[in-house]
């Protein structure tokens, strides 16, 4: 039996076993103006929760066998759209996303990182499908057998596979962390290796950043280029003081970084400049 966890809508916890919806949690968010725009969703609760999911599910082969991998932009403006642009543009080599089926792999296709992260997040954990790690290629699945999710090893096969610039997606402060260490631990070596001049680059990509504490979302800012906001109060605050560069009102997506600036308004040039301002955006309930 397969079993892939997602926390999804709401942060709700969400299990699917076998290609069904079998349990659903309460959701901490109450509205999403994401799913109200998409799904006309009003109110986040348990039955649309699992509604949705078993949609996802039955659509596009959400943990299943037959999963859809290459997909088009689902937003105008969101993390996988960004990834997918900057693969495109040949500014990044690849991300280092995870999957259901799979966990941890790296991406270097466009249309393959909009297909494993534009409709799928909140990833908890997963277990192996044989024909999506297939699909993907075992040589970008950081653990075949166990469909592990690890970022600092996803990190790692990037540059055993040959890859300089590497966008990585993480959800957690401490990864963060450990990634710019290993960062410069890397380009510390390069530096003593005279046939290598080449440095390798991380570019840091935070999600799934609901419910994050103040001293996390401090962490996040510190370390990372980009940083979507969810339904975090925190990182807006933080934004807002350290006068970030942002994209969108209602579920902005900030640069942490001058480099992090320079692919939101790549990705921004990419769609036509940006949208206009809304006076009263709908924000996510509650924010915390």
């Amino acid at each position: 039996m397969d079993e892939h966890i997602i926390e999804a809508l709401g942060k709700a916890k969400v299990v699917i076993r076998d290609g069904k919806v079998v349990e659903v949690g309460e959701p901490i968010i109450e509205f999403c103006p994401l799913f109200l725009d998409h799904r006309d969703i009003k109110t986040l609760n348990k039955d649309i929760i699992k509604e949705n999911m078993q949609f996802r599910v039955d659509d596009f082969g959400m943990c299943k066998k037959n999963r859809q991998l290459k997909m088009k932009d689902f937003l105008a403006f969101g993390i996988s759209e960004t990834l997918c642009t900057l693969l495109r543009e040949d500014i990044i080599d690849c991300a280092v996303m995870v999957c259901e089926g799979c966990g941890t792999v790296i991406v270097d296709s466009p249309e393959l990182s909009q297909g494993v992260g534009g409709r799928v997040s909140g990833l908890v954990s997963t277990t192996p499908i044989p024909e999506v790690i297939e699909a993907i290629g075992k040589n970008n699945v950081v653990d075949c057998d166990n469909a592990t999710m690890d970022q600092i090893e996803g990190a790692k096969l990037a540059i055993k596979n040959g890859f300089k610039k590497i966008a990585i997606t993480l959800a957690f402060p401490s990864d963060a962390i450990e990634l710019r260490k290993l960062e410069k631990e890397l380009n510390e070596l390069n530096d003593n290796n005279l046939d290598n001049n080449e440095n390798i680059e991380f570019y840091l990509f935070a999600v799934h950043t609901t419910g994050l504490s103040r001293e996390d979302c401090e962490t996040i800012f510190d370390y990372c280029d980009v940083v979507t906001s969810c339904a975090s109060k925190h990182l807006r605050d933080i934004a807002e003081e350290r006068n970030s560069f942002a994209v969108g009102q209602s579920i902005p997506i900030f640069a942490a970084t001058e480099i992090g600036e320079e692919f939101l308004k790549l990705r921004l040039d990419a769609i036509g400049g940006p949208k206009p301002k809304k006076d009263n955006p709908k924000l996510p309930y509650p924010l915390i």
